[in-house]
């Protein structure tokens, strides 16, 4: 399979993306058979890719072999699928992102790494930028940038990501900035060619597809994936009425699976619905409570009234 392009190509980073969770069984081992069964799910109900060990796989919480073996599982799906691989392989330290990303070698499914913005240090723009520009230098695989002001602690405007974006190697932006601002509006103008921007924000995909993002790296697609998967075709097909009617029905489920830390909720939904044998996350996270999940059940319920044939 080809890497999910920049130089010279005519087919941009594009389609709906589901960052798998990682299932963990009774005793808290991660669930090899749960997860190759969930990425087969989400792609027979229609996502064009999955990505692994991202945030909501709770990858800091994984030992390097249990990332390896998630890779493995994920790399396998794909390659039996015809699928884009996309990794989580970032970090706030520029040598050991580099590691991590010549790392990725191993498994030739991998078609694009997820990376982070640098979180806690906070390097401001230019440091951010020259993160970056060197990651992009050795980097065996084409480079999603990950921009999540609220989880990073760091701001990068649009003329900054924009001279990220010009970097060859780089080829997306999972944009997750909290609210539709003016550099959000300002990027979706002025896209180079060849960079995509999939929206991050569960709740804002619609309006981000609205002005243009190419797709969406979205959790909430767990649940209701056909649902999700829909809507980024609609908006791409521009079939306006019928994508901002969907996209309004699918924001309150993603508001619902959001009610508590990621994962939380979205694993003891898919729990409830027989998709994984538990709802067991790591500490520090804390099982979501039983009303967040009644909630999210009940509004994916109502975006699909037929749960035994949608859900």
């Amino acid at each position: 399979m080809d890497a999910l392009q920049r130089p010279g190509t005519t087919a941009p980073l594009a389609g709906l993306f589901v960052p798998l969770i990682t299932p963990f069984d009774r005793h808290g081992d991660l669930d090899a058979a749960a997860l190759e069964a969930l990425a087969h799910r989400v792609l027979d109900d229609g996502a064009t890719g999955i990505v692994a060990l991202g945030t909501t796989a709770e990858a800091p919480t994984l030992t390097d072999e249990e990332r390896g073996r998630v890779l493995d599982i994920c790399a396998a799906v794909c390659g039996d699928r015809a699928a884009p691989l996309i990794a989580g392989a970032g970090g706030n330290d520029t040598r050991r992102t580099t590691a991590a990303l010549a790392g990725l070698a191993r498994w030739p499914q991998v078609r694009g790494a997820l990376v982070v913005v640098p979180y806690y240090n906070r390097p401001g723009e230019e440091g951010t930028v020259a993160h970056f520009r060197a990651l992009a230098a050795d980097s065996p695989v084409p480079l999603i940038v990950y921009n999540i002001p609220y989880r990073t602690g760091q701001r990068v405007g649009w003329a900054a990501m924009r001279r990220i974006a010009e970097l060859p190697a780089v080829i997306g932006v999972k944009h997750s900035p909290g609210a539709l601002d003016p550099d959000t509006v300002e990027m979706m103008a002025g896209l180079p060619d060849g960079f995509s921007v999939l929206a991050g924000d569960c709740v804002l995909i619609s309006p981000l597809l609205a002005l243009g993002a190419a797709g969406a790296i979205s959790a909430s697609a767990h649940v209701c994936t056909a649902r999700y998967a829909e809507l980024v075709g609609l908006w791409r097909a521009a079939e306006v009425a019928a994508a901002r009617s969907l996209g309004h029905r699918l924001a309150p489920l993603s508001a619902r699976l959001f009610a508590e830390p990621n994962p939380t909720v979205i694993k003891a939904v898919l729990h409830e619905l027989g998709h994984i044998p538990s709802p067991a996350v790591r500490l520090p996270l804390l099982p979501a409570h039983s009303g967040s999940v009644r909630d999210a059940l009940a509004t994916a319920t109502a975006v699909m009234p037929d749960p035994a044939v949608a859900l």
